[in-house]
Formats: C-alpha cells, structure tokens, sequence
C-alpha cells in the first residue's frame, strides 16, 4: 500500500540525511552484528537495508507500510555503527526515518499524513504508551492496579488464560516483564541534596529519570549513597521530569525536546559539576540534546514549539501554573528560546536552546563514567559472587563506555566477574521495543538468556534497568534462579559492607549518614 508518493526531498536537513546516508559503502560488516538480521536474514531489516530505504525515501520512493514495518523493527541498539568500518552515523538515519514515519506533519519528510501502514491498534497502543511512560505521576497510578495483581497471584492467572494478548501484544508483554513488587518511594519524597561523606571532591546532579523513578527507585538511592560515598554532594532536583529518550529513539522529535528544555532549565539552575545519569537510554539521549535542537531550529514553527510539562505541580499535565498549555512558566520567553535561568558554569545567559542544550549534554556523564575519571576513595567490602556483566546497547555502543563499569566491578572483591557470549548483542528491551515489537523482543531475551545461564553465574549486572527487567524475566519464566541488579546497587552493597548481593537486594539495614538521610526523605529505604 502506497502512503505517500512526493518529489525528492530537499532543504538543509535533506542534504546532511543524504550526505549521512552515502557514508555507507554497503560493505556488509554491519550484518552480523545486527540483531534483527540475525533473526530474519533479510535485508531490508538490516542497517544496510534500512539505509538504502531511507535513501529511495530522500529520492522520492514513496513511503508503504513495508518500509515503515522495516523502520519500526530496528531496536536502534547502534551495535552496526560498533561494527561500522567507514562509521556510519546510522543513529541519525534511524532517528530521522522514525520521525518521518511517525511525525510527518510536523518536519520536512518525503510524506505528508501519517502513514496508513500502522494500523488502529498500533497506532493506540503508540500513544498509550507515550500518554503514560514518560509521566511518573501517570505511570505510578496505573502501577498501584498491578501491585495488587502482583500480590494476589492474579497476574499469572490472567496471563495463564492468555486474554491479555486477545487485547494487545503489548498489553501481553507489559504484564509479562512487570518489576516484581516492591515498595516503591512516594512521589517527590528523594531529598534534594545528599551530603557528601568526608571531603567534598565534587557536586553533581543526578537525574531520577520517569520509569526509573517509578519502578527503580532502589537503583536511584543506591545511585546517590555510593556518589556521597566517594565525596560528592548529590543534587536531585524534585521537579526534574523526562529526559525524552523514549520520545527521541521513537521518532518524536518535538515531543522529546519540549522534555529536554525543562531538563536543561531545571539542571541550569541546579548549579553543579555534571549530571549523573544511571539509565544507559537516557543518557544517550541527554548527550545528543545540541543536535535534537539543531535538527529542529531548521524545521517550520520551531519558535512556537511547547514544552512538556505532564506531572508539573502547578497544573495538569501539559499545563503551567498561569494555565497556557504547553508552556512553562516563562512563557513566550521559552518560545523564543530564552530564559531567566541561571546559566551553566561558563555558559552565556539566555542562549539558544542549541548553546543551552550544548553546555548541558558537555556535564552528562553516565554513573560508571563518572566514577571511574573521579577515581574511588571508598573502601570496598566483599561481594562473595559470581556475576555476569551485560552491556546495555545505549551504554557500550551509542556512548563506547564499556571499560568503566568493568573497572568499577573489577575493583570490588570477592566478586568474579564473568563475560557473557555474544555480549555485545541486543537484549531486546531497547526503551518500549519489548512492548512494541513483543515477538522479537522475547526472542533476543531468550537468546541473553542462554548466554547467561551458560556462564553459571548467579547474578546479572548491567548498566540499564530495562535491561535487567528484561533479562530476568525471561530467566524468571524459566524457573531460573539467577538475579539481576544495576552496576550502582552492586557497587553500593560493596561500599556499605553487605555480606551478600541477594541480602543487599532484599533489605539496606545500615545507619551509615548517608543511609540516614535517605532513610529519614524517603520512604522505604
């Protein structure tokens, strides 16, 4: 089926789409390491493939369900720009196409209505999506439902019957890989500085993130103590909201940027040395803010692009407190890419939102490398267990961190670290992949799965907890016995002397200063 059929696309962002494109020599290194490929063997749901889409697309092809059904399988895990040897920035393409397919109203694309190829179901489970995750507010009431499910058993006698998936693929797997329950910490209750232990050798903010806040609390408590550990004052600011990685590596530029601004806005003000970020997606997302809001100041209306603001506490979602939608409360000043917050260290007040996003991304850094250009000064404790690292995709092949969290881990003892087959390769999680594109996503799982049962590891680590979620679960449905934990709550356990992961995992116990702040700002710890 035909969606759109259009001269060939021209303008600035056509001509540097196209000059990307070319980049590719069509070698074929890419293959191997693309996880969709090795699933299919078909091209077009290969890197390869998919480029030559987009470049009958800038050409004038037209766009059909097919061609966006290739675009949509991509888990954009970026494993083909590790493998790349004339380095394709395949990332961008990806990005570009996926916002041709999903938003062609709002940028200049070789399709003018959104295409007729996804259907009704798909197109409703997209927004449900969107309407929620990024929302903590949003996602927190939806989760209390669940809990209970959890609790009573009702869940596995709901999926056992198998209507879930008579409803929705998605709806199917969200119950599936569902965090198992624990107590989660009440809405804006983290404290908003932890003080370093002992010398002050750095301030950072550390981003709490909207999933990750809901769902991984522990990781983001576990997150601040071993930062005040090693000396540095944490600053968490309440109101932080989405980063928009999901919304960015989903093809929804503008709806990403109107998160990123109050991101910026918000660690603008903050004041510190960097942003520590725990969740990989997110922080690859926060490191490619200069180009979201350089590809989008050349687009149509730009200037009057919102801000979202979902869960703001001054109104309702999409709100500010004077009650114009889609702004914050500065108003037109956003609009213009103005604003009276404080600038970054350095960074000329009321910039573009270009300059802004800029000097922003320069102070993200992710948790492990942070950590390791700061260098430990905490003691380390035995953690008496062996553990399997798995490379979250948006950590080891979009950011090329892959040696820190090792070193880190490798510094603790008693822990034997042990390397996964195939590590490089794609879980399957990808941001909302595993809910869009169910089939797929559980198959690669399955296939992490294998890999680590055979390292006879009894713990899981990575630096994403989608990727943990992920894995576990599949090794859950199993029967498996084999937990999984972030790269900070191992570190953590290390720090404060707990005799075993699995005790770490399931209570804190300890009264150290740290722990006592946290204990006394929230809930649960």
């Amino acid at each position: 089926m035909t969606v759109s059929e259009t001269n060939p696309m021209t303008g600035a962002e056509a001509d540097r789409i196209r000059s990307v494109a070319k980049d590719c020599v069509h070698c074929g290194f890419c293959l191997p390491a693309c996880p969709t490929y090795q699933l299919w063997g078909e091209e077009m749901d290969s890197p390869r493939g998919r480029i030559h889409l987009v470049s009958q697309l800038l050409d004038g092809a037209p766009l059909t369900e097919a061609t966006a059904e290739h675009f949509d399988r991509c888990l954009g895990c970026m494993a083909c720009m590790t493998a790349c040897p004339s380095g394709v920035q395949y990332d961008q393409l990806i990005e570009a196409a996926r916002e041709w397919v999903e938003d062609p109203g709002e940028v200049a694309a070789p399709v003018e209505a959104a295409p007729a190829g996804r259907s009704l179901a798909d197109r409703v489970t997209r927004e449900a999506i969107f309407a929620v995750f990024p929302y903590p507010r949003r996602l927190r009431a939806l989760t209390g439902p669940l809990r209970m499910l959890q609790r009573t058993g009702l869940d596995r006698l709901i999926a056992r019957s198998g209507l879930p998936g008579l409803i929705s693929p998605a709806a199917e797997a969200a119950l599936r890989i569902a965090p198992s329950p624990t107590m989660p910490f009440p809405a804006g209750r983290f404290p908003e500085k932890v003080p370093a232990l002992g010398e002050r050798r750095a301030v950072v903010g550390m981003l709490t993130g909207c999933v990750q806040s809901v769902y991984f609390p522990r990781v983001n408590a576990a997150t601040a103590r071993v930062l005040a550990a090693e000396g540095c004052d944490v600053i968490i600011p309440r109101d932080q909201g989405c980063c928009g990685a999901l919304s960015l590596h989903s093809g929804r530029a503008r709806e990403a940027a109107g998160f990123a601004r109050r991101v910026i806005e918000t660690f603008e003000a903050a004041k510190v040395d960097a942003i520590v970020v725990n969740s990989a997606g997110c922080g690859s997302a926060m490191k490619e803010y200069e180009r979201l809001f350089a590809h989008l100041a050349e687009q149509p209306g730009d200037d009057d692009e919102p801000t979202a603001l979902g869960d703001s506490p001054g109104g309702p979602p999409g709100r500010s407190p004077g009650g114009a939608p889609g702004r914050t409360p500065g108003g037109a000043a956003h609009a213009r890419g103005k604003s009276s917050s404080p600038a970054l260290a350095g960074q000329v007040e009321g910039g573009s939102w270009v300059m802004r996003a800029a000097a922003l991304s320069a102070r993200v850094k992710d948790l492990s490398e942070f950590l390791a250009e700061l260098g430990p000064v905490a003691t380390r404790h035995p953690v008496p267990v062996k553990a399997a690292y798995h490379d979250a995709c948006h950590l080891g092949h979009a950011q090329r961190i892959t040696a820190q969290p090792r070193s880190l881990l490798g510094g603790i003892p008693g822990l034997e670290l042990v390397e996964l087959p195939d590590a490089g390769t794609c879980c399957g999680s990808a941001g909302v992949y595993n809910l869009l594109q169910p089939s797929a996503a559980r198959e690669l799982g399955s296939r992490k799965a294998d890999a680590v049962g055979a390292t006879g590891a009894s713990l899981v680590i990575s630096a994403n907890p989608g990727c943990a979620l992920q894995i576990s679960a599949e090794l859950a449905s199993r029967g498996e016995s084999v937990a999984a934990a972030h790269v900070a709550e191992v570190l953590d356990a290390s720090i404060r002397g707990t005799s075993a992961i699995s005790r770490y995992l399931q209570s804190c116990g300890h009264s150290c200063r740290t722990c006592r702040t946290l204990t006394e700002s929230v809930a649960g710890s």
